[in-house]
C-alpha cells in the first residue's frame, strides 16, 4: 500500500529535470504519486505531456512508473510495453522536492534494460561532450561510473528497482485509484 507519511501521496505533481548549469532539460506534467518513503518517491505517468527544453511538447505513449531516489545517483521509468516492461535509467542527482516539485540534475548517461534482459549504456557522447561544457568534475565522473557498474549489478538480479511484480503492483495501485481500465 502506498506510504501516507507525505502530502504528496495520492496528488499529481510536477518533475522538473535540469543540466548541471541550471537551465531546465524536460519537465513531465502531473504524474501522479502512489509513494513516498524514506528511500524513494513512486509516481505513475498515464499519458503524460512532458515539454522538451526548446518547447518542444510530446505525449507520452505508455504508461510508466517513475522511481526517484532521495540518496541515490538514479531515477527509473519504468515504461509498460505491449512486449514487457522497458526500464529507463538516467543518471542523475538524487531528488529533491520544492512545493509539489520534484527536481533533479540530469547527468546524460542513459541505460536501458529490455524485457529480454538486454542491457545497453546510451549517451556516452553527450556526456563526454557535457562533461568538459558544464565542467562536471572528477568527483561526479566518479559517482556515475559506480553508480553505472552498481545499476547494471542491479539489472542482472532484477532486483528493485528492476522488479516487474513491483512494477505492476504500483501500477495497479494507480489504476485502483484513479479508476483506469487497461489501455
Amino acid at each position: 500500500m502506498p506510504s501516507s507519511n507525505s502530502k504528496l501521496v495520492n496528488t499529481y505533481v510536477e518533475v522538473q529535470g535540469y543540466k548541471h548549469d541550471g537551465r531546465m532539460h524536460r519537465i513531465w506534467d502531473s504524474p501522479f504519486c502512489v509513494e513516498d518513503n524514506e528511500e524513494y518517491i513512486v509516481l505513475v505517468s498515464y499519458k503524460t505531456k512532458v515539454i522538451e527544453h526548446d518547447f518542444r511538447v510530446w505525449y507520452t505513449k505508455e504508461s510508466a512508473v517513475m522511481i526517484f531516489f532521495k540518496h541515490e545517483w538514479k531515477n527509473i521509468i519504468a515504461m509498460l510495453k505491449n512486449n514487457g516492461i522497458t526500464y529507463y535509467v538516467n543518471l542523475a542527482s538524487p531528488y529533491i522536492i520544492d512545493s509539489k516539485f520534484i527536481k533533479y540534475v540530469d547527468y546524460d548517461l542513459d541505460m536501458k534494460l529490455y524485457p529480454n534482459n538486454k542491457i545497453r549504456l546510451i549517451d556516452v557522447k553527450e556526456y563526454d561532450f557535457n562533461r568538459k561544457r558544464y565542467g562536471y568534475g572528477e568527483d561526479i565522473d566518479k559517482i556515475l561510473r559506480y553508480n553505472i557498474f552498481k545499476i547494471e549489478k542491479e539489472m542482472k538480479k532484477r532486483i528493485f528497482p528492476f522488479d516487474d511484480k513491483k512494477i505492476l503492483e504500483y501500477y495497479s495501485i494507480f489504476k485502483k485509484i484513479r479508476n483506469i481500465n487497461d489501455e
